[in-house]
C-alpha cells in the first residue's frame, strides 16, 4: 500500500491530434488517478502528470460536434446551449477539461487528481523541464 508522500510522480505528453475524445479521456484519467501503477491505493494519489497538447485538434466519432451541447446555468431564467463544435472553437481546452473531470472520482481527492493536467490548445507547452515522456496508448486515432 502506497503511503502519502512516498510516491514519485512522473511527467507523462499526450499529443492529442486526431484523436477521440473520450477515449483519450479514460486514458488520461488512469493515468492521473494512479492506476496504471502496480502500487494504487484508493485513498492515495498515486497519479502522474499528463501534459496534453493540439488539443484544438482533438475529433470526434459520428455527428456529435453538432448533434451534443453544453448545458449551464447563468443565474437568469432560461438555460444556456452551446455545441461541443461551437465550444471547441471558443475554448478548445475545455472539452477534454470536463471529459477527464467526470471520470474521475468524486471525492476529495479528485481536485489534487485534475490539477495535475495541463492542457494546451498548441503544439508549445512550458514543461520541457520536467522532462516528460511519452504516454503508452492504445486508443485509436480518427480515420
Amino acid at each position: 500500500m502506497a503511503k502519502p508522500g512516498q510516491v514519485e510522480k512522473q511527467w507523462h505528453i499526450v499529443d492529442a491530434s486526431d484523436e477521440v475524445l473520450g477515449r483519450l479521456a479514460s486514458d488520461i484519467a488512469v493515468v492521473l488517478m494512479g492506476k496504471h501503477r502496480p502500487e494504487y491505493t484508493p485513498h492515495v494519489d498515486c497519479g502522474d502528470f499528463v501534459i496534453v497538447t493540439n488539443v484544438e485538434k482533438v475529433a470526434m466519432t459520428g455527428r456529435k460536434m453538432d448533434v451534443r451541447h453544453y448545458t449551464w446555468y447563468t443565474g437568469h431564467p432560461g438555460l444556456r446551449l452551446e455545441s461541443y463544435g461551437d465550444r471547441q472553437n471558443r475554448k478548445p481546452e475545455d472539452l477534454l477539461y470536463h471529459a477527464v473531470r467526470r471520470m474521475l472520482p468524486k471525492n476529495k481527492l479528485a481536485y489534487a487528481m485534475i490539477k495535475k493536467l495541463k492542457i494546451y490548445a498548441g503544439p508549445e507547452h512550458p514543461h520541457t523541464a520536467q522532462q516528460p515522456t511519452e504516454l503508452k496508448r492504445t486508443g485509436k486515432k480518427v480515420d
